[in-house]
């Protein structure tokens, strides 16, 4: 509306003439009939207020220090002297640590058997059926463990690992071909605990009849050039045994008979003309921790008796077979000079009884029941 005139009705009532102190705020219903209603945006009722809304401000870059990298440092360090005192508590423990233990010398025997008459021959498979060999397994199926149960300081597994150490053992120094005919050792040595291995090189290179350097000790082994095997499946008949011997020292006792089926190397083989070689093994084995983890295992003492051989054959540095229709000559173990300087020889010589492809034996089976009665 525009201008300022009377309303539509007249003007107000008022007697007296005089103008209200109110008359300009009062509206009458025709003037607010006349009136234009415009209704504001949001945006104009705001005006010139400002947003009700934080400005962030612009990320700045990171202000790189040395503090960070001098804690790195300084935990290395840390770390590595925590490490170094530990180190040196260890190794000034004061605790006394256990001495470690050195494997003993092997003492060795070693008896020929020699036969009562000319020793019988025949082809393998005669000779394997005779009493008692018939009854005998072939091969390593004739080394088998005993029952296992734990000792106080060693368990079923600790026990298991030292019988398979002493089965390989008796493999490969009593039925692997190469080292019966003296090709080869190093399948025997390795298993051998070190501190032996000079005693056993020794025991190869210079046999001799002390007690502590007989070759035939520590393995079987033919001359070449003499003998060879007529079949190689060796028959094999024994028992191991265990028992706890000291604190951390488990000991195993093998003693097994193995019996070889010999004929001559020189000349066409003949079908008849093998003959049996009986050795009777008797080991004793001693083990420490350290020998079960690494697979090895310390020889004490070997009680051997094998035959047919003749009473003064030299055994020591290998075996003497008598073969298919030969006979023991008819003179003694070497006797033992009482005068004589050096180690003492040991003038044993036993008894072997036949065993015949056609006559079963009366007597007890070869080399573990033979006489054992020193001759002169």
């Amino acid at each position: 509306m525009t201008g300022r005139s009377e309303p539509p009705d007249g003007p107000p009532e008022n007697p007296a003439g005089g103008e209200d102190e109110y008359r300009s705020l009062v509206f009458d219903e025709s003037f607010i009939q006349a009136a234009r209603m415009r209704e504001y945006s949001a945006q104009e009722r705001m005006g010139d207020h400002a947003r009700a809304v934080r400005t962030v401000p612009e990320e700045q870059p990171p202000v790189r220090s040395g503090g960070g990298s001098r804690a790195a440092i300084a935990l290395v360090v840390l770390i590595a002297l925590a490490f170094a005192v530990a180190v040196y508590i260890g190794f000034r423990s004061p605790y006394p640590q256990p001495a470690p233990r050195r494997a003993e010398p092997l003492r060795t025997t070693v008896i020929p058997l020699a036969p009562r008459g000319a020793v019988p021959g025949g082809s393998p498979e005669q000779l394997y059926r005779a009493e008692p060999v018939s009854g005998f397994r072939t091969g390593a199926e004739g080394i088998n463990f005993p029952a296992v149960k734990r000792t106080q300081n060693f368990s079923d597994s600790q026990i298991t690992a030292a019988l398979a150490t002493v089965k390989d053992y008796l493999v490969e120094s009593s039925l692997n071909p190469d080292v019966l005919t003296g090709s080869v050792r190093r399948p025997v040595e390795h298993l051998i605990d070190p501190d032996q291995r000079t005693q056993f090189e020794r025991s190869l290179s210079d046999p001799a009849d002390d007690g502590s350097h007989a070759a035939t000790g520590w393995l079987v082994r033919f001359d070449p050039e003499r003998v060879e095997l007529a079949d190689p499946q060796i028959r094999v008949q024994g028992t191991l045994r265990y028992e706890e011997e000291a604190a951390g020292v488990l000991g195993v006792v093998s003693d097994h008979t193995f019996t070889y089926a010999l004929r001559p190397a020189e000349g066409p083989p003949r079908k008849d003309g093998a003959s049996l070689f009986t050795v009777r093994r008797e080991l004793h084995f001693r083990f420490d921790r350290e020998d079960l983890r690494l697979h090895r295992l310390e020889v004490r003492t070997a009680h051997v008796q094998a035959g047919p051989q003749s009473c003064s054959a030299d055994a020591t540095g290998m075996l003497r077979p008598l073969l298919a229709g030969e006979k023991a000559d008819a003179r003694g173990p070497a006797a033992t000079d009482p005068y004589a300087s050096g180690p003492p020889t040991a003038a044993l010589c036993g008894t072997l009884a036949a065993v015949s492809p056609s006559t079963a034996p009366s007597s007890p089976p070869p080399g573990p029941e033979a006489d054992r009665t020193p001759r002169p």
